[in-house]
């Protein structure tokens, strides 16, 4: 077993590692930018290393101080986390020619899974239904219009190395290729290093599930089961929940196997995980391998009872994976929420700034991961998320029960935050009834910002609960008086409205169409 551990990584996920590695009698050592010298990270850790300055392409994406930082610290093992470096070939390499072991996969099966193109070749070599589209780089214009007319409009262009949304366009007609094409090879060579890109189907109003799965260097792989992430805003994810409502326990075990077969054939080792697309009539498609720990993690962690970081370790240090499938079983439902500082009602946009006050939930399948404090000043450098909020319940139903009060608990001023879009999602039917898809923002939520009340009223009333949400966050803070008359009350209602139909203005401004 590893001594010392390198966490090549920051906020949340770092806090994760480092506790689990504490769990494990590990010692650990971590890294931080200029901006994060005063992270929870950074207090959590025995030892500490500074890399650069606050932008990611000067610190935590350099290979060269990281591997430095490691060498300082003496480190057996460097776990990159999610994000930054934790997909790129070329660090794992760095590692592996310094003799220091990297917790994920080789960079040879990392670099072949990465490449969405080879990714799909292998999945339908191995026989995972795989999306109407391009099995090889298209290079040109005319090469796009040509694969696209094969398959038929709308078709999605996407890049071949990388993922979040960046590199995709979705493509309507032929009209609209040559601009999409052009801005999609640009995304991708400016975000990833390389322009390639492919073409797929584009399947409407889809739902997104995915398989997380642990494979060996001895051959050996297992799923650990489904996860369903279907409510996202610009293709990332908000709210995940395993099991997925979708998939039925016959197509669970009959994909599970396949995600297995195929990360075996690739000579995959360590945590990874397939991610599918299902239409709707319930057909799966595979899209693509995330050849890391998901974000989402924790949702799967509840369900199985395994601790995915403790099993990373593991299989990097011991070189097996220690169960059998049979031995992994799915109990009961887990749902997460992704606590970002975002504001909800300008187009999700990024909001940092500091922290004034906190309170975080807790009680009965309640878990919090995060990495803030009361005081943390959120640095614009890097992505909005805070915490993950997640509950679980011997049923969905418990599960759903658990979150709501959790988010009514949840308590963070200073910034806005995605909190009381949660606690909205949580109350429509179609979330309620699992009946819902990629378009639940466009389709549920920005429709709900203004509807018809009783006696004619237009009140947005999502936008008002939004309000009454934060109102009652400061009273609960004590920035609000909560023995405040019925006159102020009132006069807080009417504010309140005035905000929300402000809001919702300024809200449709930036939806046009809607």
């Amino acid at each position: 077993m590893f001594k010392k551990i390198l966490i090549a990584n920051r906020g949340e996920i770092a806090v994760r590692v480092i506790r689990t590695c504490h769990d494990m009698n590990i010692e650990t050592a971590t890294v931080y930018s200029d901006a994060d010298r005063t992270s929870l990270h950074v207090r959590l850790a025995e030892e500490a290393y500074p890399i650069g300055p606050a932008p990611s392409g000067e610190s935590y994406l350099r290979v060269d101080r990281i591997i430095g930082a490691a060498k300082k610290a003496r480190a057996d093992a460097i776990h990159p986390g999610y994000g930054f470096l934790s997909e790129n070939p070329a660090f794992a390499r760095a590692c592996e020619d310094e003799g220091i072991v990297f917790i994920g996969p080789p960079s040879g099966p990392m670099k072949k899974l990465g490449d969405k193109i080879e990714a799909r070749q292998l999945a339908k070599k191995i026989g995972l239904p795989v999306i109407p589209g391009s099995l090889e780089p298209v290079t040109s214009l005319d090469m796009a219009k040509r694969v696209s007319r094969g398959i038929g409009y709308p078709v999605m262009l996407k890049a071949a190395h990388g993922g979040g949304g960046r590199g995709m366009r979705l493509v309507r007609d032929e009209m609209e290729m040559g601009f999409a094409f052009r801005g999609a090879s640009s995304e991708a060579l400016t975000a990833f290093g390389s322009a390639t890109v492919y073409i797929e189907k584009y399947i409407m109003n889809p739902r997104h599930v995915e398989f997380q799965f642990l494979c060996d260097r001895n051959g050996k792989g297992v799923h650990l089961y489904d996860r369903e992430c279907s409510v996202q805003r610009r293709h990332q994810k908000l709210i995940e929940e395993s099991p997925s409502v979708c998939m039925d326990q016959k197509s669970r075990e009959k994909i599970g196997a396949l995600v297995v077969k195929t990360a075996v054939a690739a000579g995959y080792e360590n945590a990874g995980t397939m991610e599918f697309i299902v239409d709707q009539d319930k057909n799966i498609y595979f899209m693509e391998v995330n050849t890391r720990l998901q974000v989402e993690h924790p949702v799967t962690e509840c369900v199985t009872g395994v601790d995915l970081v403790r099993a990373q370790i593991e299989v990097a240090s011991k070189g097996s994976v220690p169960w059998k499938q049979k031995e992994i079983v799915q109990k009961g439902w887990a749902i997460e929420c992704r606590i970002c500082a975002e504001d909800t009602l300008n187009n999700f946009l990024p909001s940092p700034g500091k922290i004034t006050y906190i309170r975080q939930p807790g009680g009965t399948g309640i878990r919090e991961d995060s990495g803030i404090y009361q005081g943390w000043e959120i640095s614009p450098f890097y992505d909005s998320l805070l915490s993950k909020l997640v509950s679980w319940g011997r049923t969905r139903e418990e599960a759903i029960k658990r979150m709501k009060r959790a988010l009514r608990e949840y308590c963070i001023n200073g910034v806005p935050t995605t909190i009381p879009f949660h606690s909205w999602a949580l109350e429509t039917r179609e979330f309620l009834a699992g009946n819902y898809t990629t378009a639940f923002i466009d389709s549920v939520f920005i429709p709900s910002l203004g509807i018809e009340k009783e006696g004619g009223e237009r009140m947005p009333a999502v936008l008002a609960g939004i309000f009454a949400f934060w109102r009652d966050q400061k009273k609960s803070s004590g920035l609000l008086s909560v023995s405040a008359n019925h006159e102020e009350r009132r006069r807080e209602r009417r504010r309140g409205y005035a905000w929300a139909h402000s809001g919702r203005r300024e809200a449709v401004d930036r939806f046009p169409g809607r």
